[in-house]
């Protein structure tokens, strides 16, 4: 660590800018640490704030909100990418704040994400930015069939359109509002894979394992980490894009970084996020240092050590869909609680569920770690949870 850096022990109070199950699992880990914790979000029952020393219920860029989190916090972190970035720039004049309002910047449109990966040499599918009409019709032939995605406020699939033609790639734009867009092209896929790394204001960075992903409609469904999920050369070329990005952004944090695997066995980066990400969940069972006390971390400019993956991993997204059972023409009538017990009944089952107050259908309401001694054996596991649970296998 560099000499110039004094850490905030714990007994400080570290905060963050939105209160959802991100903010809430930094919580409880913070305070695991000896922190206490301050959640700024409008809220009255986020899931954060419900389990924080102080909760301030206020839009992210009220003036008098963003100077009462300063008055009781030494640091500031935010837990999703669409909190405002001049929000953290407000509050960076007055204390830390990770990650800057500069580098959230470029997590928040998608064309400067996509610039900025070029600017490193880092691999990208092959893309048209998408501002004007006449930007429209000088789209090349090339990168159609594509996906048209708007630059800004798109996650977990919403804001993009698969467009396979021309006349498509026209209604789609005007569909989306005919608002900023990046087109990309359409590759033949193999897999998803994502790389976490954490890196200090000291320069300092680690990595999680490289976690392989699949997704369903848009929203990450299944993590499966292990020694070799990912081939060696593929997991090292992530690695090194990963940290190159952060890098190249002064980034001080938690970024997750994803990655699309070719049918050719090349990598091509997706897109960034500048927080802990679901598909680093698994660290908090499977790893001895998990993302959460990685984001502490950083904010803490505690001593960085690479986390060791301890045991084989899967993770499953809960959604509220699993709260409905279909009743005759009324698919979503009944509400019931999930069969826990039996989940729990399993070996290696680690179920972490986020306080939300009501299941919706494509709502995030908590996941499930499983470890076990072997891939095979937390793979079994995980299928028999699925079953249990309605989830469709894997």
């Amino acid at each position: 660590m560099s000499p110039t850096l004094k850490p905030l022990l714990p007994g400080a109070t570290l905060g963050v800018l939105g209160g959802g199950q991100l903010g809430r699992m930094w919580a409880h880990t913070a305070q695991r640490m000896g922190y206490s914790t301050a959640v700024l979000d409008p809220d009255a029952h986020s899931p954060a704030g419900l389990v924080s020393h102080h909760h301030i219920h206020t839009d992210y860029l009220d003036a008098a909100g963003l100077k009462q989190l300063a008055a009781v916090c030494q640091a500031v972190t935010t837990e999703f990418e669409n909190v405002p970035a001049d929000a953290l720039a407000q509050l960076a004049a007055a204390l830390p704040v990770s990650p800057a309002a500069s580098a959230v910047a470029v997590a928040q449109d998608r064309a400067r994400e996509k610039a900025h990966f070029v600017s490193c040499g880092v691999p990208v599918a092959p893309h048209a930015v998408i501002d004007t009409a006449t930007q429209l019709a000088a789209v090349d032939e090339h990168l159609l069939p594509g996906i048209l995605k708007t630059s800004r406020m798109g996650y977990d699939g919403k804001g993009q359109l698969r467009v396979r033609t021309r006349d498509e790639l026209n209604a789609g734009w005007t569909q989306l509002g005919q608002v900023p867009c990046v087109l990309e092209k359409m590759l033949p896929l193999a897999s998803e894979c994502s790389v976490i790394v954490a890196r200090g204001r000291d320069g300092a960075m680690v990595n999680l394992p490289v976690q392989r992903n699949l997704h369903r409609d848009g929203i990450l469904a299944v993590t499966e980490v292990f020694a070799g999920n990912v081939p060696e050369v593929l997991a090292n070329q992530a690695i090194t894009a990963a940290k190159s990005v952060a890098q190249a952004l002064n980034y001080v944090g938690v970024l997750c970084v994803e990655f699309f695997v070719l049918a050719d066995h090349s990598l091509v980066v997706n897109e960034i996020a500048p927080r802990p990400h679901n598909s680093g969940h698994y660290s908090q069972d499977a790893c001895d240092v998990s993302q959460f006390e990685l984001q502490v971390r950083t904010m803490a400019d505690l001593p960085l050590t690479q986390p060791r993956l301890h045991s084989p991993a899967l993770m499953l997204n809960l959604l509220g869909d699993l709260w409905f059972k279909p009743s005759g023409s009324e698919p979503n009538a009944l509400q019931t609680e999930p069969a826990w017990q039996q989940v729990l009944a399993l070996s290696g089952t680690h179920l972490h569920l986020y306080g939300k107050r009501e299941a919706r259908v494509g709502r995030k309401m908590g996941h499930l770690n499983i470890t076990a001694a072997t891939p095979e054996a937390a793979r079994a596991v995980a299928l028999q949870a699925a079953a249990i649970l309605g989830i469709a296998p894997f």
